[in-house]
């Protein structure tokens, strides 16, 4: 029985988020959509990357209704309040101090979109991961070898992690912006990954 080929767009500038689907090998091109994210700190995390998820999908989803569309949001979030990607250096250096010593929850949100096949659905992925206690020496390292500026809570666990990290939750993928083993089993669960491949 042939299956019908499908396309898989994500939606989403992120580098990580393409390796990560390449490392998995799943076969997917990018369209980054051009919408404006809702980034209220205050907001509550889960409901903001959701959103934000779902937003990306949209987007790209009108203009390619036949492929299957990814949308994903990342945040970090301390107390419930979201730490997102920093304004400036000041600000980068706020948020490690204010992460240091302390565990705090990464947001990511999904959003499977095949505008075509009437599928729509949304999940947010969450891990936990501690802090070491940070001297303003290990900051300024962290600093000057990681761009802290495009990382939600200014920091990014694939680079640098000895200096800032004492321990983390598993899946890594979930807390670099996309759980690529979440949705390998749930593409496969809902037919589709077979028709990506």
């Amino acid at each position: 029985m042939s299956v019908d080929k499908l396309e898989l767009i994500l939606a989403s500038a992120s580098p990580r988020r393409t390796e990560l689907l390449a490392a998995a090998g799943i076969p997917h091109r990018v369209v980054v959509a051009a919408v404006t994210e809702h980034e209220d700190p205050l907001t509550n995390p889960r409901e903001m990357v959701l959103h934000n998820a779902q937003l990306k999908a949209a987007a790209v989803a009108k203009l390619h209704p036949a492929a299957l569309v990814l949308g994903a949001d990342t945040t970090v979030a301390l107390d419930q309040r979201a730490l997102n990607k920093p304004a400036n250096l000041e600000e980068a250096r706020a948020m490690l101090k204010l992460l240091s010593g302390r565990e705090h929850t990464v947001h990511t949100g999904i959003c499977l979109l095949l505008k075509n096949e009437h599928l729509l659905e949304s999940h947010c992925i969450t891990a936990k991961v501690r802090f070491r206690n940070l001297s303003d020496e290990a900051i300024n390292r962290y600093m000057g070898l990681v761009n802290t500026l495009d990382k939600a809570g200014a920091y990014g666990i694939q680079e640098g992690r000895e200096i800032i990290i004492e321990s983390f939750e598993p899946p890594i993928s979930t807390i670099m912006g996309l759980p690529v083993e979440f949705l390998k089993e749930r593409l496969s669960q809902l037919g589709l990954l077979q028709r990506l491949l």
